[in-house]
């Protein structure tokens, strides 16, 4: 499988991503470059996933990416049960411009 560097090391990357997927899952929509969201919607869709599953083992392995216990209980009690129907595709990246700075093509990823 493929992945992004997205210009940081390996730690840098790791906690970029936790940070991220916190954010998204609390808010439910967030701003960011089209690369980091790319790599964005595969840990999001995991963590869902696991919320979808809901058992104790779960719970624990979403609290050890999740950097936020709140989420955690948002995640598995308000935002996994809309999506048990549903297989894959909980997120949607929507394209905007360049941003002014350093023309990076910036795009909202919410969850659908």
């Amino acid at each position: 499988m493929a992945y992004r560097k997205l210009g940081r090391n390996t730690g840098q990357r790791r906690a970029l991503l936790r940070h991220l997927t916190t954010a998204l899952i609390r808010y439910g929509r967030i701003e960011t470059t089209e690369q980091k969201a790319k790599e964005l919607r595969s840990t999001a869709e995991k963590m869902i996933t696991l919320g979808k599953k809901g058992d104790l083992a779960a719970r624990r392995q979403a609290a050890a990416y999740i950097l936020d216990e709140g989420v955690v209980k948002q995640l598995f009690d308000e935002i996994a049960p809309k999506y048990k129907n549903r297989n894959g595709g909980y997120t949607r990246i929507i394209k905007g411009g360049p941003r002014r700075g350093d023309a990076a093509m910036m795009c909202y990823i919410e969850l659908v």
